[in-house]
């Protein structure tokens, strides 16, 4: 999904309230126009992540974000505004870690977006954290907790 889709997807989050959805790479924030400041896109996108998250049956990915940002040259401060919002909307029990690997090859390797990712979470506590790494992907995935 793209920013200017997300709010077809929260009309049919609230048409099928019995559907699970999980939004990959957060609907794909444009990152390196907002590094940029032509952030003109960023409000949107911000507003269409608020409106899905209102559904409880949406839960979302952090991945994909380092191939949104400025590929050689993005910091991790470039990816702070969208897990930011994520973590505002959604809270920590209704995201999970995703690797977007092997496209993330594109801007980063798997440990330097693990590090990252770890880096911008860093404010949230042992249970939250747990949730986003882990426990949100088993509980919506149904997967058992010693298979994941």
């Amino acid at each position: 999904m793209r920013a200017d889709q997300l709010a077809s997807c929260a009309r049919l989050a609230a048409a099928l309230p019995d559907v699970s959805f999980v939004l990959d790479h957060l609907g794909k924030p444009r990152l390196a126009a907002a590094s940029t400041g032509a952030d003109a896109d960023l409000p949107s996108w911000k507003r269409g992540l608020a409106d899905l998250a209102a559904h409880p049956n949406v839960t979302a990915k952090l991945s994909g974000l380092v191939t949104e940002a400025r590929w050689y040259t993005w910091q991790p401060d470039d990816l702070r505004p969208a897990v930011d919002h994520a973590l505002d909307v959604f809270g920590p029990e209704r995201l999970m870690f995703g690797s977007d690997w092997p496209v993330c090859l594109l801007a980063s390797d798997y440990g330097e977006w693990m590090t990252t990712l770890g880096d911008l979470l860093a404010g949230l506590s042992p249970d939250e954290s747990a949730a986003v790494w882990a426990g949100t992907a088993r509980r919506v995935y149904q997967l058992e907790k010693g298979h994941a």
